[in-house]
């Protein structure tokens, strides 16, 4: 038996108005979906506890099967592991975006505009990392490179402060969500100054794109220590994703992570590049387990776009979804397929919820009848409800 699981990161939503009163999920075309949530089952499952923030984060290692109240760290520090970012038990990592906020006003007036620099590619955000490298780089900070515009701080000796998530304050002045802590506070306002007239930024001002001009801290926290893979299931896992967050909780659970060309964190990533390089890894390399996570939806979820947002979903259904079960079908190998959202991200807010997410369990040897339509609404009204997310793993894997 394989086993496989189908993320669309932030893929659930709320009823819109410009809908209908549908979900993005409800409005997109997805016959793939519908078909294994009428041979399978669905339902609810609760990914983030209400005493924790609702990031991918903590809504992944749920859907992985790790307890997030007892393994969970930080954020930043899963993603360094990611980019071999060797870490101390002394030291405190942040997640370090490169965002967009608007020129004029003075620093804690200046509002928010794009948590992503529109998605500034890694080449672009590694020249800016090497100006900020070179003005703030010392024996108490280090600056690294990630994937876009997701890149990694590490303080020596450092605190967990309190910091705030970017794309939580979309459109809004940033001076109340500054950090308390001066160091910080000031590497942001300074990195304002040295980023915003840098030949890059100029050159992409001028093609009409967003300016990656100031530096955010949020998600510190320190080294991870995550329990592997395989001796917690008893299954060779494989990670499949274009976000650091999740090759980092790959590297952690020490899962094989496996690279796609052509695999972004956006719309256009390749979606039927993922779906062949997970079936490969279950077929050919020896995994009995495949995680293979898009981000798309919940980035278009953060822009705030319904249409991209119902895009994602149907792309991520007939390339990602479909081609999987063609090729496991045609292959003759048993095998088990959980699909699920980590956790919504809401055109209304354009950040995460803690609301329960809508999942399908798939068995290939046990498939039922019936006819059923894979949405926020109908795994509702199944009345099969999980409230601790994590646990979903063990049904998937019959533990």
């Amino acid at each position: 038996m394989k086993y496989i699981v189908i993320l669309g990161d932030g893929m659930a939503d709320e009823p819109l108005e410009a809908l209908d009163g549908m979900t993005p999920l409800a409005r997109a075309k997805t016959p793939c979906m519908d078909a294994l949530a009428s041979m399978g089952t669905m339902g609810l499952v609760k990914t983030v506890p209400d005493s924790m923030k609702p990031g991918s984060d903590v809504a992944n290692l749920s859907v992985l099967g790790y307890d997030p109240q007892a393994n969970y760290s930080g954020r930043a520090p899963l993603e360094a592991l990611s980019v071999g970012v060797e870490m101390k038990e002394t030291d405190v990592v942040m997640r370090c975006n490169i965002v967009t906020v608007t020129e004029e006003e003075s620093f804690d007036q200046k509002i928010i505009l794009d948590h992503s620099s529109g998605e500034i590619s890694t080449q672009d955000a590694d020249v800016l990392m090497d100006a900020v490298r070179e003005a703030f780089n010392s024996e108490q900070f280090q600056f690294y490179t990630g994937t876009s515009y997701r890149e990694i701080t590490v303080w020596n000796h450092g605190e967990v402060v309190q910091l705030s998530q970017p794309h939580d304050h979309l459109g809004q002045k940033i001076g109340p969500y500054l950090p308390a802590q001066p160091a910080l506070r000031n590497m942001m306002e300074k990195s304002f100054e040295i980023l915003n007239n840098h030949p890059l930024n100029l050159k992409r001002a001028a093609e009409g794109k967003n300016k990656a001009n100031c530096l955010w801290f949020w998600g510190a926290g320190t080294k991870p220590a995550v329990e592997p893979y395989r001796e917690k299931f008893g299954v060779k896992g494989a990670m499949i994703s274009a976000v650091d967050l999740l090759k980092g909780i790959a590297v952690g659970a020490r899962m094989q992570v496996v690279e796609v060309p052509g695999a972004t964190g956006g719309l256009e990533t390749d979606y039927e590049g993922k779906a062949r390089a997970g079936v490969k890894a279950l077929l050919e390399d020896g995994c009995d387990f495949v995680y293979i996570h898009v981000e798309a939806p919940d980035e278009m979820g953060h822009q705030g776009s319904i249409e991209k947002k119902i895009q994602a979903i149907e792309s991520i259904d007939s390339k990602v979804v479909q081609t999987v079960k063609d090729l496991m079908d045609a292959s003759g190998e048993d095998y088990r397929m959980l699909l699920t959202p980590d956790h919504p991200t809401p055109i209304r807010c354009r950040t995460h919820t803690s609301d329960p997410v809508p999942f399908i369990l798939y068995d290939s040897t046990a498939q039922q009848r019936k006819n059923a339509r894979y949405s926020e609404k109908e795994a509702a009204a199944t009345g099969i409800y999980e409230p601790q997310g994590f646990r979903l793993m063990e049904r998937l894997l019959h533990k």
